[in-house]
């Protein structure tokens, strides 16, 4: 099935070639911005702020970018975006060549890399739709998300190669060398897709960007399924995040001798079985639907609930399997979902949208329940936000059944 989706459509092995390459070089690079921000300051609330540099872009200009993102050729801008990337991240190695480098320099770069990928990401979803046909989308989706995750694996075992043979500091030359893959192999993609905005984005204006949002907001908010799938992504996320984030290496540290090591064995069980899902779904469902993503996300709440109660380790590998099968499942869905019912002319705004969201629910839950954990213990609050996740997954399982379906997606081009 792979194989065949590669061989037909040339346009989507360019297209994960260059995720692959982007994907790594982010990898590396934000790795290396942690060690010198460490090795500069021996802080680690100075190591904390690069990475709350690399977040913050997204709650400021993640709607905005994928308004830009809707009205501009999608492939140009992203090689552009790409071409700007290569000096950027350059000038720190050329400041520690300098012996100029400093902390600051590691926080301007970081935070302006972050506001690109801010236009680059919704630009970069919204491409893919318009070069898949709608019965490829569920493969082509999996085996970007299977090189994605894939990667977040590779990079660090490529980073210790990497110390053992260059400074830290050329992390960045191997990003930068990235980009000019990424920028290549997006040039290679060929789009016949016409600009479908009703007007030149020459003629834009800077209030118009706010005018994009709040039309999109409002479409979404009239549009049942992207309501529903915003709504309970939203909820999701805000009960995931910090459990998975921060609660499993606590409660790993306070329950098992080896709490650190036992931490990486487990990431790798879930990275691995996150891969394996990831490669199996297409061949189970050829459709994904809202039904399916709530499955997704009530699996995915059983497992957070089960490791409330993990005391052994075998007990630990069972949760983290339940969560390893629903977080593709419910993730896929979302992203095929997004796909088919986003008009093209709102694909940009949409995956914006979205990930606007997730990093917002992110950032209130490590608030909220880094707050709570200081009087509630780690086992109580997984089993409080694998409830809550069941709950809710259940609550608009139930809703959707009784609906019937009246909102007729977008008839696309090559759907």
């Amino acid at each position: 099935m792979y194989f065949k989706v590669i061989k037909n459509n040339r346009n989507v092995l360019f297209y994960l070639l260059g995720a692959g390459a982007s994907s790594l070089g982010n990898i590396i690079s934000g790795l290396a911005f942690l060690f010198l921000a460490y090795e500069m300051t021996e802080s680690s609330i100075y190591t904390t702020g690069v990475a709350i540099s690399q977040v913050f872009p997204y709650l400021l200009f993640g709607l905005i970018g994928g308004v830009i993102a809707d009205w501009v050729d999608k492939k140009r801008l992203l090689i552009v975006l790409d071409l700007i990337r290569i000096p950027l991240t350059l000038s720190l190695v050329l400041f520690h060549q300098l012996k100029l480098l400093n902390y600051w320099h590691l926080i301007i770069v970081s935070f302006l890399i972050q506001c690109l990928g801010c236009f680059f990401n919704p630009a970069h979803r919204a491409i893919l739709p318009i070069i898949t046909r709608g019965e490829e989308r569920s493969s082509v989706n999996s085996l970007l998300d299977t090189i994605t995750r894939g990667i977040t694996v590779l990079g660090p075992i490529v980073s210790i190669g990497l110390m053992n043979t260059i400074n830290v500091i050329h992390f960045f030359t191997f990003d930068a060398l990235t980009y000019l893959i990424s920028a290549f192999l997006i040039y290679k993609i060929q789009i016949t897709e016409k600009n479908l905005t009703s007007e030149s984005s020459n003629q834009r204006k800077v209030i118009d960007i706010f005018i994009s949002i709040k039309d999109f907001s409002i479409w979404g908010k009239n549009h049942t399924t992207i309501r529903t799938l915003f709504i309970v992504t939203v909820i999701i996320v805000f009960f995931n995040t910090w459990v998975w984030q921060v609660g499993l290496l606590l409660q790993l540290i306070e329950t098992t001798p080896n709490g650190e090591e036992i931490y990486s064995l487990l990431l790798g069980w879930y990275g691995a079985m996150v891969i394996a899902v990831n490669l199996l779904i297409p061949f189970i469902w050829k459709k994904l639907s809202v039904k399916i993503y709530l499955f997704g996300t009530l699996i995915l709440g059983i497992g957070i609930f089960f490791l409330g109660f993990a005391y052994t380790i075998p007990m630990y590998f069972i949760g983290i399997l339940f969560a390893a099968i629903g977080l593709p499942i419910s993730g896929l869905s979302r992203v095929y979902l997004l796909q088919k019912y986003l008009p093209i002319e709102k694909l940009g705004r949409g995956f914006s949208f979205n990930a606007f969201l997730l990093y917002l629910s992110n950032a209130i839950s490590l608030s909220v329940f880094g707050f709570i954990s200081s009087f509630l213990s780690t086992r109580i609050l997984f089993i409080i936000c694998g409830i809550m996740m069941i709950i809710c997954s259940v609550a608009y399982l139930l809703t959707i059944s009784r609906k019937v379906p009246g909102v007729i997606p977008y008839n696309r081009l090559n759907n």
